[in-house]
């Protein structure tokens, strides 16, 4: 029997589908991905084979390498490849990557999400739409203040505020909720080189607002494999550091805990999922982890391999071939990681960088150049050893 075959589809440029490449290489997979123009993954030795990602005929790219890989399973790595991949025309490759398809409106909508969650009995906080700057202040006495504004399909942060009063949700239902003008997107287009803003000009998006409630409390982080609704592996993260206000995370923290996995079982129950997803939590003081949104999609935890039950790659390529190698090696024993480049980018004197496990790709070569800036020197590689978990605990205690 032939190795599963694994398309990665990504249309941003995060190092996390190089790493992907990685996982589901060292199971067995033979792995090809559909990339954006200088990704980084155009120089991994796991990649097999690359297709190249036009993002002004997304649609015409994903069907072409589809053809060509003739993928088992194909995983989107960021939300906009998951709603190129839901768009075409192959049934059962949809359903052995995602599951059932059906589901996938309210999986991207951050209100009816946190809905199906509560229903569910997971704890999470209140949520409901704002579709016009006219209802901004009675949601705010539905939900209370603080409080958060969310525009659905938007990652990294950039789509959410937390506003303290009327006048700051006024203001970012603004900007987040207008639709920029032709002229604006055409000169983001330019100025990041990023051609999706010069289709969005072409063809505007409808935004969609929601206010959530805030929880007070620091962030985790889910992700799990699942086949047909059936849990396959999971991996569990305390955040402990992030690259901006909101943004993902830079140093995570494993952590054992039954909310998140409850949370993960039920979700993946309800909605007959398959392939690769993300829970975001906050926890309370009391540590109960509150649901705030899901990523129906590859997450860049998605890639560590910790054992049995906890190797997403190895677990998912198993549901099309039982010729795999996985699960693989623990990948660490200290239970603190931090993400490269981002923890480098963030401050390349983190303390952090001293105790924590350095997530960095040795055995990827080309893709660890292709991570660093220009002139920027590689990290050196040193002995692991473990966190130290009471100085951790510490900082944590003080606001992380």
């Amino acid at each position: 029997m032939s190795p599963p075959r694994i398309l990665l589809t990504t249309t941003m440029h995060w190092p996390s589908a190089a790493r992907l490449a990685s996982a589901f290489a060292g199971v067995g997979c033979t792995v090809e991905a559909l990339l954006p123009l200088r990704h980084v993954a155009n120089k991994s030795r796991f990649v097999a084979a690359v297709h190249d990602y036009d993002p002004m005929f997304p649609a015409r790219s994903l069907n072409k390498a589809v053809r060509r890989a003739e993928p088992d399973l194909v995983v989107p790595c960021d939300d906009r490849a998951l709603s190129h991949l839901l768009r075409i025309d192959n049934p059962a490759l949809l359903e052995r990557s995602l599951g059932r398809v059906e589901s996938y409106p309210a999986l991207v909508s951050r209100c009816d999400l946190i809905a199906e969650a509560r229903a569910l009995g997971i704890p999470a906080p209140q949520t409901i739409q704002v579709p016009r700057e006219a209802d901004l202040e009675g949601a705010l006495v539905q939900i209370g203040l603080p409080a958060v504004l969310k525009v659905d399909g938007s990652w990294g942060g950039d789509g959410v505020a937390v506003v303290r009063n009327l006048e700051q949700a006024r203001a970012a239902w603004q900007r987040l909720a207008v639709t920029p003008s032709p002229l604006r997107s055409v000169a983001r287009a330019m100025l990041r080189r990023d051609a999706h803003f010069l289709r969005d000009a072409l063809n505007p998006q409808e935004i969609t607002v929601s206010l959530q409630r805030y929880v007070p409390g620091t962030p985790a982080t889910s992700a799990f494999a699942c086949h047909r609704g059936q849990m396959l592996a999971s991996i569990h993260m305390d955040v402990l550091e992030v690259q901006h206000a909101n943004g993902p995370a830079t140093v995570m923290r494993r952590a054992d805990c039954p909310d998140m996995a409850a949370a993960a079982e039920r979700l993946a129950a309800r909605f007959g999922l398959s392939g690769l997803h993300g829970l975001d939590f906050i926890r309370d003081a009391t540590g109960r982890a509150h649901l705030i949104e899901m990523n129906p999609r590859a997450t860049q935890t998605a890639a560590f391999a910790f054992g049995p039950g906890q190797d997403l790659a190895a677990a998912l390529a198993a549901t099309v071939s039982p010729v795999i190698r996985g699960p693989r090696p623990v990948l660490t024993e200290n239970p603190v990681i931090a993400l490269f480049p981002q923890e480098w980018r963030r401050d390349p004197a983190s303390a952090w960088l001293h105790c924590a496990y350095a997530d960095v790709p040795w055995d990827d070569p080309a893709v660890l150049r292709a991570c660093l800036e220009p002139g920027e020197p590689a990290p050196e590689r040193r002995t692991e050893r473990r966190a130290p978990v009471a100085a951790l605990t510490v900082r944590q205690a003080v606001g992380l």
